[in-house]
């Protein structure tokens, strides 16, 4: 049986800091992202070179307890399924703990049967893991820098 890609991690930082750093996914993940990624019904474009392309909508937006996005399309160049990650969730959980605040990123879909999974889990892995912990404790994430968009990707993930 496979289960979804899920990480936590503990932060000495109060839950609002903590769903502010999510929200600013410029600041952890991509800089070049597209479009408003704080506001729930809204939707993002994420690109990496030519390797990924994906249109996302934020689900939930929930201050100081969660954030949740579902991919509506998806194009990667080394899978077999180009659409592998269409349909999954990515899902941040806040909670407050002794220490400040708990936070669990789950990827609800990502599965070890994909092809993606180890490449996607090391990307999480640091993402989520060093880039967006860092944001929340220094102010400063690694996001991408690097965005190789063409007319053709970005028309592939939008449809």
């Amino acid at each position: 049986m496979s289960h979804d890609y899920s990480t936590t991690i503990s932060l000495d930082h109060t839950p609002e800091g903590v769903y502010d750093a999510v929200i600013d996914v410029r600041g952890w993940w991509s800089e070049k992202v597209v479009g408003d990624t704080t506001t729930a019904g809204s939707e993002f474009d994420y690109a990496y070179q030519d390797v990924h392309d994906c249109r996302i909508r934020v689900t939930e937006a929930v201050p100081g307890e969660r954030v949740e996005w579902t991919v509506l399309q998806n194009r990667f160049s080394f899978t077999e399924d180009p659409a592998e990650w269409v349909g999954t969730r990515m899902v941040f959980e806040i909670r407050p703990s002794d220490r400040g605040t708990t936070l669990t990123f789950t990827h609800v879909g990502l599965v070890e049967d994909h092809e993606c999974y180890g490449v996607c889990v090391q990307g999480w892995d640091f993402y989520v893991g060093q880039s967006l912990r860092e944001l929340v404790e220094t102010g400063t994430g690694r996001p991408s820098t690097f965005d190789h968009r063409t007319r053709d990707n970005v028309a592939a993930v939008r449809g």
